[in-house]
């Protein structure tokens, strides 16, 4: 199987936007405020949303299954409190569960957390329970920064997050470290924030000592782990000065890295410096790169055609688009072995 491991629904209805924007503006003025019930998008918006966008560019570039989650930048954990985000988080995963629900074979869900600014951490364990319990979700995103790019909270390292990770644990699920929307002008979201979060997430592990508590807790990092490979002798020099382990009995059990990099000299690079063990098949289509690269003439985000060009063996090629990703998500594991997969 081809597993994309990093997908949003980047393509649901345009209700769900506009019903968000009533929910910003009931924020200053509640008599603004939509009710729950007044967001209504059907089944067949629902079909029609996926499979002339996500799903029909799935089958062309050969990709079976998407582990599938709210769109990153809708998020925006910044915006209003805990119970803005509680309530915005539990509407997007239904819709993701309902499209899971649509579409068995080739999607299943992972949990927006409705966190929130200085709100404790473990207010987020009802909706994921909920999510695992209910809806069968095989993971959460877990922003570091909700903030919005003026990193408010604690380190990753900090005993602030440890509610959340008790859980992870408890579950067996892993975490995709993935910010959201920046309010911080300085940092373009996707361009930016983004990838500035992921270095930062692996470097606060690096220098913190979180899998100690935690052994089994596993962090994905999204976008090719940001700066961490291009600059991976600074970062084993820096757990060398730190006096850390080398860095593949420090972190490298517990993180892995996504294929989210858009050109091949990039996904070369990945796959040389880390270990093919830590990287696992994404494209995070449709997302923030939709256009087609003039120097080859394909899509950027068509990452599949990366790897297969890269210089792997079919044993490496088959880790890194199944293998990797049943070992780390072992809830998707039991249910692809539930259908005899």
């Amino acid at each position: 199987m081809i597993i994309d491991i990093h997908g949003h629904y980047t393509t649901a209805p345009p209700a769900l936007e506009a019903w968000r924007n009533r929910q910003i503006a009931g924020i200053a003025d509640r008599a603004m405020a939509p009710s729950v019930s007044e967001l209504r998008i059907g089944d067949d918006e629902l079909r029609e949303s996926i499979a002339g966008n996500q799903l029909g560019k799935m089958k062309e570039r050969g990709i079976d299954l998407t582990i599938f989650s709210p769109r990153a930048s809708f998020m925006a954990h910044h915006i209003g409190d805990f119970n803005t985000s509680a309530t915005w988080a539990a509407i997007n995963n239904e819709l993701c569960h309902r499209v899971s629900r649509l579409f068995p074979d080739h999607f299943i869900g992972a949990a927006m957390l409705p966190q929130s600014p200085g709100a404790d951490p473990a207010s987020c364990i009802p909706e994921l329970e909920r999510c695992v319990k209910e809806y069968g979700f095989v993971a959460v995103n877990l922003n570091p920064d909700p903030s919005g790019g003026h990193w408010t909270s604690p380190p990753l390292t900090d005993r602030h997050w440890y509610p959340v990770y008790e859980k992870m644990v408890e579950y067996g699920i892993p975490a995709m470290i993935h910010v959201s929307t920046s309010c911080n002008a300085c940092f373009h979201t996707t361009g930016a924030h983004y990838i500035n979060a992921d270095t930062t997430a692996f470097m606060q592990c690096l220098s913190g000592d979180l899998f100690k508590d935690f052994p089994t807790l596993k962090f994905v990092i999204p976008h090719g782990g940001g700066a961490a490979p291009y600059h991976w002798g600074r970062y084993r020099g820096l757990a060398q000065e730190m006096k850390k382990p080398l860095l593949r009995d420090h972190l490298l059990n517990n993180i892995f890295f996504d294929t989210c990099v858009y050109h091949q000299p990039g996904i070369d690079l990945l796959t040389r410096v880390i270990p093919v063990e830590n990287v696992l098949f994404a494209s995070e289509m449709i997302g923030a790169v939709r256009g087609i690269d003039p120097e080859t003439g394909h899509h950027y985000d068509d990452t599949k055609r990366y790897i297969d060009a890269a210089n792997l063996s079919g044993e490496q090629r088959h880790r890194i688009y199944e293998g990797n990703a049943r070992r780390v998500y072992s809830r998707l594991d039991a249910a692809l072995a539930a259908k005899g997969l």
